[in-house]
C-alpha cells in the first residue's frame, strides 16, 4: 500500500496535471490581485469619507460597511453572479463577479481599516503640527499620512492573505481556479489512481503555503515593529 501511494504521488507529474494546476494558481492570484488593488483604491475613498464630519456620509460609509460584514462572502457572490444577471439583463462572466464580490467585500474592510488608522492617532499631534505653523497639506503629509501608513500596512497584508484565500469561493460559479482545476484532475484519475485527492490537495495546500506564508511573516514582523 505505501509503494502504491508513492507511486500515485507521481501522477502529478503526468500528462499536463502540474502545470494545470500552475494555471489554476495563475487565476487565483490574478483574480486576487485586481481584487485587492480595486479594494485599496475604492477603500482608501470610503475611510476618507468616514473622517468627514458629515453624519450622512458617515452613516452611509457604516451602513454599507456593516452590510458586507454581516453577510457571508458566497452569499454577496451568488446575488452577484445569479441575481444581478437576472435583474439587469447583463452577461457577467464568472471572473467578472468574482472580482465584484471581492472588490465589495475588499473596500468595505480597507475603508474601516483606514478609519481606525487615522482615528487611532492621538489629538495632540494634529495640534502640535498646527502650532509649528505646518499647514494641513503639509500636516498630513508629513506628520499624520507616516503613523498612519505604519499601522496600516500590516492589516492590508492581512486582508490581501485572506482575499487570496477567499478566492476558492469562485469555483462554485465556474472559475477555473486553483480547487477548480484540482477537482477535475480528481475526477479525472478517480479510477485509476484513488488516492489522487490526498496528492492533488497536498499540492495546492503547498502552492497556497508558499504565497500566503511569506505574506503572514511579513504582516508579523511590522506589526512587531509598530508595537515597539
Amino acid at each position: 500500500m505505501p509503494g502504491k501511494m508513492s507511486t500515485e504521488f507521481f501522477f502529478l507529474f503526468m500528462g499536463n496535471n502540474m502545470l494545470r494546476l500552475w494555471g489554476g494558481l495563475w487565476v487565483t492570484l490574478r483574480l486576487s490581485l485586481i481584487s485587492i488593488a480595486l479594494s485599496l483604491v475604492i477603500g482608501v475613498f470610503v475611510g476618507a469619507l468616514m473622517l468627514v464630519k458629515n453624519p450622512v456620509v458617515k452613516v452611509i460609509c457604516r451602513v454599507y460597511i456593516e452590510i458586507v460584514r454581516i453577510m457571508p462572502q458566497l452569499v454577496w457572490l451568488f446575488i452577484i453572479f445569479f441575481g444581478i444577471t437576472k435583474m439587469t439583463k447583463i452577461n457577467l462572466s464568472g471572473d467578472t463577479a468574482a472580482v465584484i464580490m471581492l472588490t465589495i467585500w475588499g473596500a468595505s474592510e480597507v475603508g474601516d481599516l483606514v478609519r481606525s488608522a487615522f482615528q487611532s492617532i492621538p489629538s495632540h499631534q494634529f495640534e502640535s503640527g498646527l502650532s509649528l505653523g505646518l499647514s494641513r497639506p503639509q500636516l498630513y503629509f508629513y506628520v499624520i499620512f507616516p503613523q498612519a501608513l505604519r499601522g496600516l500596512v500590516p492589516d492590508i497584508i492581512n486582508l490581501s492573505t485572506r482575499m487570496i484565500k477567499t478566492t476558492a469561493l469562485v469555483s462554485l460559479i465556474g472559475v477555473t481556479e486553483v480547487l477548480k482545476v484540482g477537482k477535475q484532475i480528481i475526477d479525472a484519475n478517480r479510477f485509476e489512481f484513488p488516492n489522487a485527492a490526498l496528492w492533488v490537495y497536498a499540492a495546492i495546500f503547498l502552492m497556497y503555503f508558499i504565497i500566503c506564508f511569506p505574506l503572514s511573516l511579513l504582516s508579523r514582523k511590522l506589526t512587531k515593529r509598530r508595537g515597539e
